[in-house]
Order: structure tokens, then sequence, then C-alpha cells
């Protein structure tokens, strides 16, 4: 049976676009404009309802709006997005500076950390959604030449409360939600977009001085590198199961090396090369395990065994503990070796593996090293 087809949505910088567009025009003409079709960065036209409407005039005869404010309802199809149905508004006046000011208003965030796309200080409104809303107004003042100043406010009245569930406040975004979006159409399930928070978050911390990463898959490796070496959740880059990228776009950023911290039930993939470690794309690890298994020596009988497991910890307490620390030494040699392969010898890259059952599992040869030179750089001096 054929998949049903998932539906694309708009992003908040193509709503904040569309709100500025139907603001301006209330604004210049004083009529009440209820749908927009604004044209997105890559040539697509969309036509959009317009929410909220509020103009504000400057005497009772109501001729001449002063300021203008409306809203666009934000669609992020069946992508499950955080701001699906959030109220994006965009408030524009009139001034007398000749020059067109664009601010963030309530739920947008603020930048405080260098290395992202706006300077620090400056609203969270990205490159392409900024030069879209700035189009729309010049367009606006040039039909009916208009010669003065105009500020425009974007803002997300929800935006305050939605922020602290999302990864803006480790990218360095204080406040509120970013106004973002490079093509205007939300890809629904978008992998890129994960992807791209990781860069984010990876260009921050290069920008901020560290020349070493210490990454994780998820919470279980937060936790433990917070627990085992008092690292701070906000230090460590988080990659989800995009552990072949991340290494790819440390590598582009010249990073001068890179730690992978993860439990051994995701990281024995990347003993397989397996470097996308969702377990859509493979679950492999009982049978790693057991290849682990008879490469140290292990009887046949016993590393069958290991394959008929459910979990890793369930595997490795069928082993002693010196059959334990015999078969993650083959383990780490094995990650050891893809990680080389995957950074081409560019970066230094090393791992170390955990359980949360018998901790410290296994490290590879560069791990103390990387470690070493990660506490250096952050404390200033030696360790």
């Amino acid at each position: 049976m054929p998949q049903k087809k998932l539906a694309k949505g708009y992003t908040t910088g193509t709503c904040a676009q569309a709100a500025t567009k139907a603001a301006m025009r209330m604004l210049l003409t004083g009529r009440k404009t209820e749908q927009i079709e604004v044209e997105l960065p890559k040539g697509k036209r969309l036509q959009l309802d317009i929410q909220d409407i509020q103009m504000q005039y400057q005497d009772a005869t109501k001729k001449c709006p002063v300021s203008v404010s409306c809203a666009v309802k934000k669609d992020s199809g069946d992508d499950p997005d955080i701001t699906n149905g959030v109220l994006v508004y965009s408030r524009v006046e009139r001034t007398d500076t000749g020059e067109v000011i664009l601010e963030g208003g309530k739920g947008i965030g603020r930048v405080t950390k260098p290395g992202l796309e706006q300077p620090v200080g400056g609203a969270a409104i990205n490159r392409v959604p900024r030069q879209m809303i700035l189009r729309e107004v010049r367009e606006a003042c040039e039909e009916i030449g208009y010669d003065q100043g105009i500020r425009v406010e974007i803002s997300i009245p929800a935006g305050v409360e939605l922020a602290a569930k999302t990864f803006n406040p480790r990218l360095g975004i204080e406040g509120g939600l970013s106004i973002l979006g490079t093509s205007g159409i939300v890809e629904p399930m978008s992998e890129q977009a994960l992807i791209d928070t990781i860069r984010l978050e990876m260009q921050v911390k290069l920008a901020a001085g560290k020349e070493y990463l210490i990454v994780t898959p998820g919470n279980y490796g937060l936790d433990f590198l917070k627990t085992a070496y008092g690292i701070k959740e906000q230090e460590i880059v988080k990659c989800s199961n995009y552990i072949g990228q991340t290494l790819d776009m440390a590598v582009e950023r010249d990073c001068k090396g890179l730690l992978l911290v993860g439990h051994v039930g995701k990281l024995i993939k990347v003993a397989g090369g397996i470097m996308n470690t969702h377990s859509r794309w493979a679950d492999c690890r009982m049978e790693l395990l057991a290849a682990a298994a008879l490469r140290a020596g292990i009887p046949g009988d016993k590393a069958c065994e290991l394959l008929e497991c459910v979990t890793t910890d369930d595997a490795l307490e069928k082993c002693s503990e010196e059959e334990r620390h015999r078969v993650m030494e083959q383990i780490m040699k094995q990650i050891e070796k893809y990680l080389n392969y995957r950074t081409g010898g560019q970066m230094q890259a090393g791992a170390i593996v955990f359980s949360n059952v018998y901790g410290i599992l296994g490290k590879t040869e560069a791990a103390e090293d990387l470690l070493k030179g990660y506490f250096v750089r952050e404390e200033g001096g030696a360790v």
C-alpha cells in the first residue's frame, strides 16, 4: 500500500514576510488586506490568510494609519515542528528617519554568542528571511513613491515559552524563537533541519575559541559526561544519530579534535562502520558484539548466546569481567578504525563508550589526549 504523501508547510520566515507585506500594504493604502500572495526565496508563490489586523490612526478621520500590525499563522504541514500554529506578527510604522529598520519584538530571541548569522545582541532573524522582509518593505514603498522611514518589528508572542523547548538556548539564542528559513517551505520530517542545528551548535562553540569538541548522541551521554567529568551540557554538541555528518562538519571547520562519547547500545554500531545509528538504518548490535567476542577468543557457543540477547547490557552480563574487557578492546579498535576512516586523518578523533550498568567500558587510544586537549583549552592550563 503506497504511503500518504506528507504535506509541506511554510517557515516562520515566510510568515514574517507575508505579515510584513500585508501590513505595509495597509499602512500605505489604508485598505484592509485579509489575504496576501508572496514570492518565496526560490521563486514559488504562496497565498496566505492575514489575521488579527490592528490599524492605528493619528486622528479620528482614519484616512492614513500611522502603524499597522497583523499576523500569519504558522503551518508546518506534516513536520512535527514546535512552532506549528503560532502567530507570527509584523508591526510596521512610519518614521521620519528615511531608513528602514527591522527589529525583533516579543518572543524573538537575541543572539548571545558569536558564530551565528546575526551579531551578538541582534535579533535572531536569519539572513534569508531578513532579506525577504526588507524586500517587501522596499517594494511597497517604491510602488507608491513613499520615501520616508519605516520601522518593522517582528514578534511571536508564544515564542518566549516555546523557546525553552528548542535548541535555541544551547545555541546562544535567549528569550525567544528564531525567524528561520532558506527556501520558505518546511519539508516534512526533514533530517536536514536537525543536521543544520548540529552545524550551528558546532559553529558557535568553535567561534567561541574551542579547538576540541565533545560530542554525544543523546541524554545518556550528557548525564554521563556531567557525572564522570563535570562537563556541562551547554559545552557538549548533541549529534543525535548523525555521527558521520557531525564528523564531516568538524573536519570542514578545521576542528583539531573530536571526542565521541556514548552508550554502548548506540556506539557499537560505529564499530561496524555505521555512521547513522538510527534503528531504521541498521540494527546489528548483537552481530557486532558476537563478532568482537570471536575476535577476542570467546568460545563460539557463548558468541551465539550473545546473538540471542535483546540489549547490549544483557549481552555483556553473559560475559565475565575479563571477557567484557577483551570484547570491548576489540570493539574500541573497530570504532577507532572507522572514525579515522571517516575523518580521513584530517582531524584527531576518538571515543569513550560506557554502560549505565558497568560504567566506562572502553576508550580509543586518542580518547585521553582529546580529553586533555579539551580541558587544557577550557581551563587555560594543564589538566
